[in-house]
């Protein structure tokens, strides 16, 4: 299923061009760390967003993120994303000041809401691509929180769609046409987080909402 979702929506739904500038929230999740991928693959310049430090290290070093910021750490999240770059290893002669996404964003992947959300709007390109999969940040609250700049919508064309990739099952066929020589090829990498016996079953659902997990959640009843 997360390769699936993330076929659906890079390709599918955000139509992607090469060079285009894409963000991905949960970016070290079961399907950000693929959509990623998917995106360099087609000639993108990828950053994304995770929690920790370590989880960076992983997006950039691992999966081959251009970049990758610690949301955790950010007191401004539209300040964070307009910042100069300057440990940036990769050079463009027409962006001078090599910030993350200096032209704005064009391909948004939004597994987060809230003031992540409305960061990204701000910062969007004219005529960008928002996907919505989730909105982690504001499960089960009492009072999910406002999105302030959606008439950015309005002033820069963006198109903004939900999914759910039931609905997309009948483009498995062509979903594995594009994968399969990828993972043939040793171009796609994809890490789980694996925790062991059905005690431990409690303690990593809770972790899925305080982002404790790498990748795809699983747990292993019995190894035979």
């Amino acid at each position: 299923m997360p390769g699936m979702t993330a076929y659906v929506c890079f390709h599918e739904i955000c139509s992607p061009r090469k060079g285009e500038y894409v963000f991905i929230s949960a970016a070290a999740g079961a399907v950000g760390q693929l959509v990623g991928q998917f995106a360099k693959l087609m000639g993108c310049y990828v950053v994304g967003s995770a929690g920790t430090k370590e989880k960076v290290d992983l997006l950039k070093n691992k999966f081959g993120f251009d970049e990758a910021l610690n949301y955790k750490e950010e007191q401004d999240l539209d300040e964070a994303l307009k910042r100069e770059n300057r440990n940036a290893g990769w050079i463009n002669f027409d962006v001078p000041d090599s910030r993350y996404f200096p032209n704005g964003i064009d391909i948004y992947f939004e597994n987060v809401g809230g003031k992540m959300l409305d960061a990204v709007l701000m910062n969007m390109r004219l005529r960008g691509r928002i996907a919505v999969c989730g909105m982690v940040s504001q499960y089960n609250l009492e009072q999910p929180e406002g999105v302030h700049n959606l008439f950015c919508l309005i002033t820069k064309r963006i198109r903004m769609e939900g999914f759910l990739v039931f609905y997309y099952y009948h483009l498995y066929p062509k979903y594995l046409d594009m994968i399969l020589p990828y993972i043939k090829e040793g171009k796609i990498e994809y890490v789980e987080d694996i925790a062991e016996g059905i005690e431990s079953a409690p303690a990593a659902l809770i972790g899925l909402f305080s982002g404790r997990n790498v990748g795809k959640q699983v747990v292993v009843i019995a190894h035979e």
